[in-house]
């Protein structure tokens, strides 16, 4: 009992926290976002994990959890100023169907063409999901982002007059 607990444990959050995080490694992420790649793809693959454990679809999952991954890279990519690539190639690692094609190779090299086809449109289907889920995502516009985050755009005052600035200031516009 206790040991099924801890190898979901590790299955379900250790395993695609350092997957994520040896990813960004292998890229040449900057070490700072080491963590915050980990977690984003960590919470996608739980995302995932949880709605296909509710029979649900893998290709429906993998939906849902890449419009997690990418909200999250939204997120922390406003937060920690820096491009949204950072955590979004990373964090949708554990969502992609490397082992669907794998098998789907597999079966089409044994002429076994009917689990090949099987497995190869299942794979297409968690692909094309990926896909749409990140453009829906990246359809969002930037503010709401913000908003979430907390972040507050600052104008800046380069290339103004001081009494523009002025006028700015007592507007409230300026820190």
């Amino acid at each position: 009992r206790v040991n099924a607990v801890i190898h979901g444990f590790m299955m379900h959050m250790v395993c695609p926290f350092l997957g994520t995080m040896g990813y960004a490694v292998l890229f040449n992420v900057p070490r700072r976002f080491y963590l915050s790649c980990g977690f984003t793809g960590m919470a996608g693959w739980l995302v995932y994990h949880v709605i296909v454990t509710h029979t649900f679809s893998a290709a429906f999952a993998s939906f849902l959890g890449t419009m997690f991954v990418v909200f999250l890279s939204r997120v922390l990519s406003i937060r920690k100023k820096c491009p949204i690539a950072i955590f979004l190639v990373a964090g949708i690692l554990p969502l992609v169907p490397g082992a669907g094609i794998y098998h789907t190779v597999y079966y089409l090299v044994t002429n076994q063409l009917a689990e090949a086809s099987l497995r190869g449109m299942e794979s297409v289907k968690v692909a094309f999901a990926i896909v749409l889920g990140i453009v829906f995502m990246l359809a969002v516009p930037g503010k709401v982002f913000q908003t979430v985050s907390g972040f507050r755009h600052v104008p800046s005052r380069k290339g103004m007059k001081k009494k523009e600035i002025l006028e700015q200031a007592v507007r409230g516009r300026f820190r």
